[in-house]
């Protein structure tokens, strides 16, 4: 028997999301957060490479599955391209309360351009990337930038927003 509240024909999608950044920006905290909504003040640092599922019912009949790989801060040796293959959008984080962190996001950035792109199917490129400014609560601390700044360095460098 068909019920409508339990459909026959699931659609799942599953997505490889890069967090990527500089050690210390919160990464494994962003992730923690939106996939378990649990924030610590402590965390170790990420030794490699770890990863979380966020399960999204996107409509009665879509599920998207978020696989979010948190690469640890001073991963950008030959590793990286393993753990950047496939992936389909990145975040690219830094902690707005030290300035070189968001000095090293064009690195990161370039670093990610060389390493992974789009496959032909979804139309080649490099993959979406947003960059995300961490640790805003203890903006007392941090170097104010412009929203308009912002917007500028983002279209420069090839991010899709911040």
């Amino acid at each position: 028997m068909y019920d409508p509240q339990y459909p026959t024909d699931i659609r799942e999608y599953l997505y490889k999301i890069l967090v990527i950044g500089d050690v210390g920006t919160g990464k494994t905290s962003i992730i923690k957060r939106y996939v378990h909504n649990i924030f610590s003040t402590n965390y170790k640092s990420t030794i490699g490479v770890d990863f979380a599922l966020k399960v999204i019912q996107w409509s009665p009949d879509t599920v998207i599955r978020l696989q979010l790989w948190d690469i640890a801060g001073q991963e950008r040796g030959n590793m990286a391209r393993v753990y950047y293959r496939e992936a389909v959008a990145a975040l690219i984080v830094y902690d707005v309360t030290r300035p070189k962190t968001f000095e090293a996001v064009k690195r990161w950035k370039a670093d990610l351009d060389s390493k992974v792109s789009l496959p032909d199917s979804l139309g080649g490129g490099p993959i979406h990337t947003v960059l995300l400014a961490n640790k805003t609560d203890l903006q007392e601390n941090a170097a104010g930038v412009s929203a308009e700044a912002m917007d500028r360095f983002c279209k420069e460098h090839g991010f899709l927003k911040w």
